[in-house]
């Protein structure tokens, strides 16, 4: 059982990828809650939820990618 190793890089540069959205994205939704009384608290909420989000979606894909090149369908 041979693995596709360029379906193992691809699903690594996702998780890479993921590693600095799972650090931010909870830093801004604190950030967000610690000043609740700027204009701007909506904004900076919204993003962190949506870089939360975006981390999950490409560990999700990094998974995904990486079980396919080591176990052939």
């Amino acid at each position: 059982m041979a693995t596709n190793k360029e379906l193992l890089s691809k699903g690594v540069r996702y998780l890479a990828g993921a590693l600095p959205l799972l650090f931010i994205g909870p830093s801004l939704i604190h950030n967000a809650f610690m000043n609740q009384q700027n204009v701007w608290h909506y904004l900076v909420l919204g993003i962190g939820i949506i870089a939360c989000l975006a981390s999950v979606y490409l560990i999700f894909l990094g998974l995904k990618f990486m079980m396919k090149a080591l176990f052939n369908d």
